[in-house]
C-alpha cells in the first residue's frame, strides 16, 4: 500500500528556525510569523511573542537569507495599546503582511484580543517602526484574515474568518476606504462531517496571486478524541471575483509531524501566517507557528502547488 505524503512543502533542516530561546527580552514561546521581502532583500518576520502573562505582541525579526543569523528588536516592535484602543486588552496576535503598491506601505492585518473573543484589526506601516493603527475592523468572532494587496474593482478586497458556532467559514468583505467594510460574502465552507477540515477552516499565509487566480493555503481544523490537529489545503479562487472558488483540493497536504509540530504549548499545529517568493516568482518560503512554541520554515514552488491541485481538486 502507498503511504507517500505529497511532496509539496519540504521542511528545513534547521527547524525550528526561531525559538522564544533566541528572543533578546524574556518570552514563553514565539510563533505565527507574518512575513515579506523589504526591498533590499532582507526577509522580515513580524512574529507573535507571547510573554509569561499569556498576552501576545508582535516582534519583528530581520534575515539576509530568510533563514538564520536573525536580528530580533531588542525591544518589541508592536505592543497592544488598551489606553487608545481597548478592543486590544488582552493583547495582539497572527499578523499577516500585504505590501501594498498604490499605497507604499505595507497592511498589517492582525488579531485584537477584545474582551469578547478575537476580532480582525488593522494597521498600516512604512518601515516597520512606526505604525498607524485603524483599529479593530471585524468584531468578534472573526480571526485568520489577511488584505489583498490591490483593489478588485474600485474596492479593496479582506479575507476573513467570522465564526458561527459550531462552524467556521472563509468570507470576503470589501470597502472603499479600508474603515467601512460590506458587500460580506461567503468565499467558501468548511466541510461537514468526517472531512479534514469539516467545521472549521481559516486562512493561513495571504492569497499568492497567479495566472491561474488567487492561490490560497487554509487550514482545517478536525477535532478528535485527542485533541485538535491543524493541517493544511489548497483553493484557488478568481482573479476579478475572489469570492468564487475555481478548485478546491479534497485532501490535506501538509500535516504536524515532527517533533516540534507534535509536542508544545498546542500540539499537532502547523500555522503559517507568511510566505516570501524567490525572484523566480515560484519557489515560496512559508513560515509557520509550530505547536504555538516556535517558528519552522517550509520550501515549495507555487507551480506544483497549483500542479497538485489541479490533479486533487
Amino acid at each position: 500500500m502507498n503511504q507517500q505524503l505529497p511532496d509539496l512543502l519540504h521542511r528545513h533542516k534547521l527547524n525550528p528556525i526561531l525559538t522564544a530561546a533566541d528572543w533578546p527580552y524574556p518570552a514563553n514561546s514565539v510563533f505565527n510569523p507574518a512575513a515579506t521581502l523589504l526591498p533590499d532583500g532582507t526577509t522580515l518576520l513580524l512574529c507573535r511573542v507571547e510573554d509569561r502573562r499569556g498576552l501576545s505582541h508582535l516582534c519583528a525579526a530581520r534575515s539576509a537569507n530568510g533563514v538564520d543569523q536573525w536580528q530580533i528588536d531588542t525591544q518589541p516592535t508592536l505592543l497592544p495599546d488598551p489606553d487608545s484602543f481597548p478592543e486590544e486588552l488582552w493583547g495582539i496576535e497572527d499578523p499577516r503582511i500585504t505590501f501594498v503598491p498604490e499605497l507604499n506601505q505595507y497592511a498589517i492585518v492582525y488579531t485584537a484580543f477584545t474582551r469578547d473573543g478575537p476580532g480582525v484589526a488593522l494597521a498600516f506601516t512604512k518601515d516597520f517602526h512606526q505604525f498607524e493603527r485603524y483599529g479593530v475592523i471585524m468584531p468578534p468572532e472573526d480571526k485568520d484574515a489577511a488584505l489583498l494587496p490591490h483593489r478588485i474593482g474600485n474596492y479593496w478586497a479582506l479575507i476573513h474568518r467570522p465564526v458561527s458556532a459550531p462552524r467556521a467559514h472563509m468570507w470576503i468583505s470589501y470597502s472603499a476606504d479600508l474603515r467601512h467594510w460590506g458587500s460580506h460574502k461567503l468565499m467558501m465552507e468548511a466541510r461537514r462531517g468526517a472531512w479534514w477540515d469539516a467545521n472549521k477552516i481559516g486562512l493561513s499565509p495571504p492569497p499568492i496571486e497567479t495566472a491561474k487566480g488567487w492561490l490560497v493555503i487554509y487550514h482545517g481544523v478536525r477535532q478528535t478524541a485527542a485533541g485538535a490537529i491543524y493541517r493544511l489545503g489548497l483553493a484557488l479562487f478568481d482573479l476579478h471575483t475572489p469570492e468564487h472558488c475555481l478548485k478546491r483540493g479534497d485532501e490535506w497536504f501538509f500535516r504536524p509531524e515532527e517533533s516540534y509540530e507534535l509536542q508544545g504549548d498546542v500540539g499537532s499545529v502547523v500555522f503559517p501566517c507568511g510566505y516570501t517568493l524567490a525572484p523566480d516568482g515560484d519557489t515560496i518560503h512559508l513560515y509557520y507557528g509550530a505547536a504555538d512554541t516556535s517558528i519552522a520554515l517550509a520550501i515549495g514552488s507555487v507551480g506544483t502547488m497549483l500542479d497538485w491541485l489541479e490533479q486533487h481538486g
